[in-house]
Parts: C-alpha cells; structure tokens; sequence
C-alpha cells in the first residue's frame, strides 16, 4: 500500500503562503510536501516570497515546470503551440498546461491529501482534481471538505449508513439533534447547504469525526489513514487573519500587495497588485495594468510585446490603448471614485482591490 502523500501548493498568493505558516505551526507531525509551479513569468516578488518561506519552513519547495526540456520559459513555449493565441477568461490554456499538469505528474497514481488556502469568508471551491487519487482539504474554512465528499456524506441514498456510522460514537454531544438532522432527507426546501450549516452549528468536531467515518468506506486516499488531526480543526480564518500570520510569522506580506501612491487632478490614490501568478495575468483590473507599467515597466513592455499577433490580453482594448495619458487618467480617477464610494480608508484599503480580484480568477494561481 503506497503511503499517503500530504502536498501543498505555493502560488506566490497571500493565501497559500500563510496556509503554509499555519499547517506547520498548528500540524507539525504532519510531513507536507511544498511546491510550486513556475510559469517563467512571475514578479521577483513572487520567488522573493517563496525564499522566505523555505526559511520558516525549514524546507525546500519544490519547483515544477511544464515543457521540461525546452530552451524557452513554460509559458513561450506552450504559447508557440497555441499559435499565439494568448489565454483569456474563456480559454484558460495556462492554467491547464502551466499549473494543473505540471502537479498532476508530480502526484502521479499516489494517494495525496492536497490543503487548499480558501478562507472561511469566501464562497469558492477552488480547483478539484477530478483524479480519483488527489482529495482537497481547506484547513481555514469552518467545513474543511470538498463539495464532492459533502454530497456523498448528505446524499439522501447514504442516509441510514451515515446514521449507523455516526451512532457508532457515544461521546458525540448533540448527538439526538444531530441524529434528527441527518435523518432529514433533502428536499428543494431543504437543500444541502442548510443542512450542512446546522450539522456544523451543532459541532464541527463531531460532524468532521463522522465525515472521516464515512471516508473509510471509501477510496478517498484518507480511508487510507489511522486517524486525521484536521478533524478537530475549528479554526475559521478571513483575510485579516492572512495579512496577521504572514506579519507575525515574519515571511511578510508580498511585496506586490503594499500600496503605492499616486495622484491625478489634484486628487490622491493607492493602488497595488491583488493576485500573485503571472505579470500579465488577463484577470487584472485596469488599475493593475496602470501599477504594473509605473512600477514594472519592463514587464508591462514585454507583455505588449505578446499582443503583436493580434491576440489582446483585455477583450476591450491593448495595453497600448490603456497607457494612453487621458485612459490611465481615466483609470486612475474612476478607481478614487470606487475607493471613495466604498468608504475606502488607509486601514481597509485593500479590500476594494482584493474583494474585486478575489470574486473572479483561478485558484490554481492565485490562492
């Protein structure tokens, strides 16, 4: 029987970095294997972070990259196979060829426990391997499995197996409630986040100790473990929590995320980059694009060097359109007018800017 592999991956995000901070703090016994895939086209700040983190971590993180073997960065070499055609929103190439193949290899047929840096104030699953061997845990969220095994756990067919299991623990407190919600079947008024909700109302530990019951029956790679710390897990961290651990532990926050400010009319404004991943990321507000030609010229150069072809990487307009004296002048006046309508002060500052990146985007790159 292979061993269980626990694997946590590094995008160079806020999330991720701090999600590995707490695991070791927290789960120390736990042997974690730490990665990332590198696309060729990160911010220094990125591989900046990475550094300090294999300092605190005392381990290596181990750096994956697609088309191995090639002259040229992962990124220039899948783009030559695609013809030019630059990624966009509906065609997210990069992170299939960059990010998610690359760690698919890396797992291989291994039964792998792969944590995932969602918060518990965001409402996304992140990316799910659909490969039977790899199973998705959220250590910061109050329920910390995947939608894939809460419907297996909920499911009206698993009912009476899920009860048995459950009344195989006599020490569960609240347990004759709990019994009543998990014998009520869903329904349309009863659909199965509320009555996930209640069952972790009525107590996280015991409601994970049952799920990890149920896990046994299974061929999730956990129906493989003795005993699983997580399950006592009643930990629900939000952004703040993020910006805290990452302070505290002494890894810092990256770079990219202090805010720089500017002026234009008269009138004063902050902004700073939201999301880790690539420099020329397609989901950047415009206001990024503004940060990333001030601060990264270089970079923003290089990225209208790839719109040669025709291919933009906005649906509405180059980058040479967006650095235009009157466009970023626009930008840069309708995003003091967002901040201001939204109350923006110094201390919540950047809640506008990551509230927006973090609504849309990929987590395989940005968590």
């Amino acid at each position: 029987m292979k061993k269980i592999r626990h694997l946590l991956g590094i995008s160079g995000g806020k999330d991720s970095a701090a999600l590995a901070i707490y695991m070791k703090d927290k789960y120390p016994d736990l042997d974690i294997e730490y990665y990332t895939c590198d696309t060729g086209k990160e911010l220094e700040e990125t591989y900046q972070l990475i550094k300090n983190l294999e300092i605190y971590l005392g381990k290596k993180v181990t750096l994956l990259q697609a088309a191995g073997g090639s002259d040229e960065d992962p990124f220039d070499h899948f783009l030559k196979m695609y013809g030019g055609f630059l990624p966009s929103s509906n065609s997210r190439w990069c992170t299939k060829k960059l990010k998610l193949e690359p760690f698919e290899k890396f797992v291989g047929d291994d039964p792998v426990v792969s944590y995932v840096g969602i918060r518990g104030d965001e409402e996304r699953e992140g990316y799910i391997s659909r490969k039977s061997n790899i199973q998705s845990i959220f250590p910061f969220r109050k329920n910390i499995w995947s939608e894939d095994v809460i419907s297996k756990v909920l499911a009206n067919t698993n009912s009476q197996s899920v009860l048995n299991l459950f009344r195989s623990n006599p020490t569960a407190k609240n347990s004759e409630r709990i019994e009543e919600v998990l014998q009520q079947p869903l329904t349309p008024n009863f659909p199965q986040q509320q009555k996930l909700n209640l069952l972790l109302d009525l107590g996280i530990k015991e409601f994970n100790e049952l799920v990890f019951l149920f896990l046994k029956t299974t061929n999730y790679p956990l129906a493989k473990e003795e005993s699983f710390p997580l399950t006592n897990n009643e930990d629900l961290l939000i952004r703040d929590d993020i910006f805290r651990i990452l302070k505290e532990s002494g890894v810092g926050v990256p770079e990219y995320y202090n805010k720089v400010d500017f002026t234009v009319n008269g009138k004063s404004g902050q902004y700073s980059r939201s999301r880790s991943g690539c420099f020329f990321c397609f989901f950047q507000q415009k206001i990024e694009w503004v940060w990333l030609y001030e601060q990264h010229p270089e970079k923003f150069a290089k990225a209208m060097e790839y719109e040669k072809d025709g291919y933009t990487w906005c649906q509405d307009e180059t980058l040479a359109d967006i650095i235009k004296p009157e466009r970023m002048q626009g930008i840069k006046e309708d995003f003091i007018k967002r901040q201001a309508k939204a109350g923006v002060t110094k201390k919540d500052w950047k809640d506008i800017i990551l509230e927006e990146a973090e609504a849309e985007g990929c987590a395989a790159c940005f968590i």
